[in-house]
C-alpha cells in the first residue's frame, strides 16, 4: 500500500538540547559512556531500521561493540524532540549509534546484521510503524563505510529480487549530526524486557563479500 506524505514546513529546532533529552551518562547494560570518550581506534556506525528500541538491542549484544545509543539523524531540525520527529517535519530517522572496535568486529558484519534484521524494501515504514522516521538508512561516517554500504546494498537487492521482494529502499548517505534521544528511549528493552519490538527480517541471507569486509 502506498503512503502519501504532503510536504509541510520543516521544524527549526533549538540551539541546545531540549529539556529532558540529556541522555544517561552510562549504558544501562554495558556500563560504558554514551557520549564518550570512546577508546582510540574505535569507529562509529549509524543505522536506521524502524523503531530504534529493538534495533539498539541487536547491536549492544554483538562482540566488539563498546557502546550503543539511540537518537535522531538524517534530517534538518537541530536538537529535535521525539514528538517533533514523529510529526515527519524534522527529516530525521530513528537511528542507533554503534561504537565498535574494528579489530574485533567489522563494519561489514554490522551491515549484515542491519540488513537481515529488518525489511529494507518497505520505504517510509517498517511493519506497522509508518512514517519517514522509520525509513531504512545507513548513515556513514567514513568513505570506506560508504563504499561498503553501497556495495552490500546492491548485492542484497539482487538477493531479495531473486526471492520475490520489491526494490531495496535503504538510503546510504553521509552522517550528519546525531542527536541523542530522550533518557527513557535509551536501552529501552533492557529496562522494559517485554516492551515493543517491531523488527522483522525477510529471512534472505545478506552477502557481504570477504569476511574482512
Amino acid at each position: 500500500m502506498a503512503h502519501l506524505y504532503r510536504p509541510r514546513p520543516p521544524l527549526a529546532g533549538r540551539r541546545d538540547a531540549a529539556v529532558g533529552t540529556t541522555a544517561p551518562r552510562r549504558h544501562a547494560v554495558l556500563g560504558t559512556p554514551l557520549e564518550g570518550p570512546y577508546p582510540p581506534g574505535h569507529e562509529r556506525a549509524l543505522v536506521a531500521m524502524g523503531c530504534f528500541w529493538g534495533a539498539e538491542r541487536l547491536f549492544w549484544r554483538l562482540p566488539g561493540v563498546f557502546v550503543t545509543a539511540v537518537g535522531y539523524c538524517g534530517g534538518h531540525t537541530v536538537h529535535p524532540t521525539y514528538e517533533e520527529v514523529c510529526t515527519g517535519r524534522t527529516g530525521h530517522a530513528e537511528t542507533v549509534l554503534v561504537v565498535f572496535d574494528p579489530a574485533r568486529t567489522s563494519y561489514g558484519a554490522l551491515v549484515k546484521v542491519f540488513f537481515e534484521a529488518h525489511d529494507p524494501t518497505q520505504g517510509m515504514r517498517q511493519g506497522n510503524d509508518v512514517g519517514t522516521q522509520y525509513r531504512s538508512a545507513l548513515f556513514t561516517t567514513t568513505p570506506a563505510q560508504a563504499e561498503l554500504a553501497t556495495a552490500v546494498r546492491a548485492r542484497y537487492a539482487r538477493a531479495l529480487e531473486a526471492a520475490g521482494y520489491p526494490p531495496v529502499t535503504t538510503e546510504v548517505a553521509p552522517a550528519g549530526p546525531f542527536y541523542l534521544a530522550e533518557d527513557y528511549h535509551q536501552q529501552y528493552l533492557a529496562r522494559n524486557p517485554d516492551g515493543y519490538c517491531g523488527l522483522r527480517g525477510t529471512g534472505v541471507p545478506c552477502p557481504i563479500g570477504a569476511p574482512s569486509a
